[in-house]
């Protein structure tokens, strides 16, 4: 085992260019928000793209939490060293989900959202716009059973996140291995918790906005993307530190392990894209096919591009262990992984909103840079508070010395 002459109080400072730019981007983000509420036609289209947003800022931030919990249940030693950029996104997530309870509340009153199950009339018999479908799904679709189980998936995601950082914090100051079994026992807890909720809580906020339409694939196929878009994250944040002269122990060992879990996740979501996509093809059930349909029809573009961005570009740029390696091209891929699946989010999201009246303009790229400002302060923020490291993990010294 070598030594070295690593700095274990090194602290990020969260100042200058930024920070400003982050704050900058919000402001941008406020703007296309206003922007889109001034005129009474746009309303629709940018409850659906603050729906877009606030579900990926808390699904990031959700898989930060479980990125830690992961590997504290694997005894895992390679990651030890770089566990501070997932507990600052982790910590981040209480905010995430004000957000999104805030605009799947506010889009429920005006039914500017989950309006295919939430109009007047849909679930009384006399009324002229009754659906005996709809109808039959009322018990689990109404609103205060809705709300409440967002309430509470996000709440105790939120309680685990926060526990999880504050030993986290317990083990710098106390040292031993008593905050690191109870991290173990917890975590433990919470990945069978998430495990059985997030294809739910996917069910709910994204699958709902077309009732008529489901699969039991569509938890499993959420969990891929905001598993993949947090590993891409953690990854991107690790680049740009490390570039900035910040922890200097983090190594192409390190980035490699990132890069495996990129590709590797990148297929699985390809595999059940398509499993999904097969199964409904192949069935040819009008009830089940209408949902690739409408995004053949008006969303082609976007479905392409959906595929391009998270299977190919993924596949083509990491296959090759070396690339892996490479700080460049595992910055360039995880960038592309992001963007790819915000497309990924507005192909399921606006048919059901907006449905063929989408665009792309000011509200879609304004509200995205807002929100990205948005996490990019609360995260960086957050990492600021303490050290870089966490200097009395058990695992330290195998990450330190970490290399494949």
């Amino acid at each position: 085992m070598g030594t070295h002459n690593y700095n274990l109080t090194e602290q990020f400072e969260f100042t200058g260019k930024a920070k400003n730019l982050s704050i900058i981007a919000i402001v941008i983000g406020l703007l296309a928000i206003g922007y889109g509420f001034s005129a009474e036609a746009l309303h629709e289209r940018t409850f659906a793209n603050l729906l877009l947003m606030a579900y990926y800022f808390a699904c990031v931030c959700m898989s930060g939490a479980f990125f830690l919990a992961v590997q504290f249940v694997a005894q895992a030693g390679w990651s030890a060293s770089i566990l501070r950029v997932p507990e600052a996104m982790a910590k981040a997530l209480p905010i995430a989900v004000v957000i999104l309870i805030a605009v799947m509340a506010a889009g429920l009153y005006t039914h500017n959202l989950y309006h295919h199950w939430n109009a007047p009339g849909l679930t009384d018999p006399n009324s002229e716009n009754f659906d005996k479908l709809i109808q039959g799904k009322s018990a689990f679709l109404n609103v205060p059973f809705f709300m409440a189980r967002q309430v509470i998936f996000l709440g105790v995601y939120s309680f685990f996140a926060l526990l999880l950082a504050r030993l986290s914090n317990n083990e710098d100051l106390e040292g031993g291995l008593n905050s690191y079994r109870k991290s173990f026992k917890y975590s433990c807890v919470f990945l069978v918790i998430y495990g059985f909720t997030t294809p739910i809580f996917a069910f709910d906020t994204v699958m709902s906005l077309e009732a008529h339409w489901f699969s039991t694939m569509f938890g499993w196929y959420n969990f891929a993307a905001m598993w993949v878009s947090s590993l891409a994250t953690i990854a991107i944040i690790l680049i740009l530190l490390r570039k900035s002269g910040y922890m200097a122990w983090v190594n192409n060992s390190h980035l490699h392990n990132l890069g495996q879990f990129i590709f590797g996740f990148s297929i699985f979501w390809t595999y059940v894209w398509f499993a999904q996509f097969l199964l409904i093809y192949y069935a040819n059930m009008p009830e089940e096919t209408v949902y690739f349909y409408k995004r053949f029809d008006n969303y082609e573009f976007w479905f392409y591009l959906n595929l391009i961005l998270n299977f190919l570009a993924p596949l083509l740029l990491l296959m090759d262990r070396d690339n892996k390696r490479q700080e460049n091209i595992l910055l360039t891929v995880s960038i592309i992984v992001l963007c790819g699946h915000w497309v990924d989010y507005y192909q399921m999201i606006m048919p059901g909103t907006v449905e063929e009246h989408h665009g792309f303009g000011i509200i879609e790229i304004g509200t995205a840079i807002g929100f990205v400002g948005l996490f990019t302060f609360t995260v960086l923020n957050g990492l600021s508070k303490k050290p870089l490291i966490a200097k009395n993990h058990p695992f330290l010294q195998e990450s330190l010395n970490h290399h494949l």
